[in-house]
């Protein structure tokens, strides 16, 4: 296939459910339990849940409820989430994008909470980046950008030498926030204007370039 011209960065940040994990089906579950509990309408539901951590979608959904009981149901979720691992596997694409990174600088920038990563990138039989941003590292959710911004930090990069690979509305929205360009990945991605969109991994090829830069070349 011909190829765009490659993005070229210096540090790779990646989102993971629905950008390298594909968590649909527990994510799915547990939201829909949660909101038959709440008399809402569960697809409605899930048109919202992707990107924010738990306690954020549900401020968002029910903006008179008590923060407490936000959080309360956040970590009961999270305990949830991180028991279930049925139908959760790499993206299509996906391990042959991570190994392409082992030497290079990246970092998992996710919403989720640590146990859950590590539930969650097993499952899915993907390793662990050295640098891990998660719901305990941040005092603010996504579309927020303080997790790429600590993610770029750490890893020793400015923000607009870093490249953002993301799934959703709010995760996006974080990348261009923090001054990042974003890859989206995934159908839902589309729609909210990242930088270069591809439908899975299979469509980004990782050259590491001689002078210490990444080359991201994507299919047209």
């Amino acid at each position: 296939m011909p190829a765009t011209t490659p993005l070229i960065a210096r540090a790779l940040l990646l989102d993971m459910d629905s950008t390298i994990v594909n968590s649909e089906a527990v994510v799915e579950r547990c939201w829909r339990r949660w909101a038959a509990e709440q008399g809402l309408d569960a697809d409605e539901v899930l048109k919202v849940v992707h990107g924010r951590q738990g306690w954020a979608t549900m401020a968002a959904l029910l903006p008179d409820r008590p923060m407490e009981l936000n959080h309360e149901d956040n970590r009961r979720m999270l305990e949830q989430e991180t028991a279930d691992v049925e139908g959760v596997v790499p993206v299509p694409g996906a391990p042959a994008f991570m190994a392409a990174l082992a030497q290079l600088p990246h970092a998992l920038v996710t919403s989720a909470d640590r146990a859950l990563s590590d539930a969650r990138m097993g499952a899915a039989g993907l390793p662990m980046p050295d640098v891990r941003i998660t719901a305990e590292s941040v005092s603010a959710s996504k579309p927020d950008p303080e997790g790429f911004l600590k993610g770029a930090a750490e890893l020793g990069y400015a923000p607009e030498d870093c490249v953002v690979f993301e799934d959703s509305e709010a995760g996006i929205a974080a990348g261009r926030a923090a001054g990042m360009r974003v890859v989206g990945v995934g159908e839902r991605a589309a729609a909210f204007g990242p930088d270069v969109h591809v439908r899975d991994l299979r469509e980004i090829r990782v050259e590491a370039l001689a002078d210490g830069t990444i080359a991201l070349h994507i299919a047209a």
